[in-house]
């Protein structure tokens, strides 16, 4: 076997912490399923890796957020939903047919092992087709997902009769959100009109490649059709949190989290430094408002990768070989 030369610890002889950092005065989720192993490293080795520190700014989540929506063709909702119900249903008639020979066959009646096993590939072919139904629909229709048949029935109702619209609200320069808005408001010819934020969408935009919002709007000005494209303000709840750069900011299993510097010192009078997770809010240029640390905490604004690089690898010793 080729030999194992970890290079960052033969450089910066990082040794790892045990012990987990807690903060009573942090609102952060409990990091269940994060590596809460704790970076330790020298002056002279952060200074090596670039470390950055910075205290984290006190600010509230009320800015604007600008974007731009297209009416939704309700033709589209009916199809795709009749297509859906469609395939469901032939999933199971399939299921049901392929139950009955089944039961025949074990029963000694009149179905032969042929018939059973083509009745059981057609079953499978229906609960595909069902399942790719399913996942096309949660692409274009998303929130739409959650209601009910009767609420559905509704909705679809109050959108051919020209009652409501749909509409998708993009974001440009956004792939991500922190806080779903909840309401918005539609500039048509000079008039305000107030929208309802039903949630995101999972199919970004083709020509943008931004985040999608499904707005609906009830009591919509007549004229405005499919197609339409009109300028959208969201407005999310007012929040208050800190900012921090976006460099800083990591992605894990429990979503985004920070590195923060540690008041306690080891022995070895090196630095450490704790994995923190965060409640994304809100994008503010080339900042993020979090939720989950506070104004008088230290943490990394730059060198946060070779933190995350090194946390969990202090089982291996920079002696440590791989033998023949």
């Amino acid at each position: 076997m080729a030999r194992v030369t970890p290079l960052l610890y033969a450089l910066l002889g990082l040794s790892i912490g045990g012990v987990a950092f807690t903060d009573e005065d942090d609102e952060a989720p409990a990091p269940a399923a994060l590596n809460t192993a704790q970076p330790e490293l020298s002056a002279e080795q952060q200074q090596a890796v670039g470390i950055a520190l910075v205290h984290p700014l006190k600010a509230s989540a009320a800015t604007p957020i600008e974007g731009y929506g297209e009416i939704l063709d309700a033709a589209m909702l009916i199809s795709d939903s009749g297509h859906l119900a469609i395939t469901r249903a032939t999933a199971r008639t399939a299921s049901a047919e392929a139950q009955r020979l089944a039961g025949l066959y074990q029963g000694g009646a009149d179905a032969s092992l042929r018939a059973v096993e083509s009745a059981q590939a057609a079953e499978i072919e229906a609960q595909t087709q069902a399942q790719i139904a399913a996942s096309a629909y949660a692409l274009q229709w998303g929130p739409l997902t959650k209601l009910s048949d009767s609420e559905r029935t509704a909705l679809i109702d109050a959108l051919t009769s020209g009652r409501s619209l749909l509409l998708r609200a993009d974001l440009p320069g956004r792939v991500r959100l922190g806080t779903v808005p909840q309401s918005a408001v539609l500039h048509i010819d000079g008039t305000e009109v107030p929208a309802r934020v039903l949630g995101p969408l999972q199919r970004s935009a083709a020509d943008s490649q931004s985040v999608g919002l499904l707005l609906r709007v009830d009591h919509a000005p007549s004229g405005l059709g499919a197609g339409a494209r009109v300028r959208v303000t969201l407005q999310a709840e007012p929040a208050n949190g800190v900012l921090v750069p976006n460099a800083a900011l990591l992605y894990g299993e429990q979503g985004a989290y920070v590195y923060r510097r540690l008041d306690n010192k080891p022995a070895n009078g090196k630095q450490q430094y704790a994995p923190v997770t965060v409640k994304l809010l809100q994008a503010s240029g080339d900042t993020w408002l979090v939720q989950g640390i506070d104004s008088d905490d230290f943490i990394v604004a730059n060198g946060a990768g070779v933190l995350w690089s090194l946390q969990g690898l202090g089982t291996f010793s920079a002696e440590e070989e791989d033998h023949d």
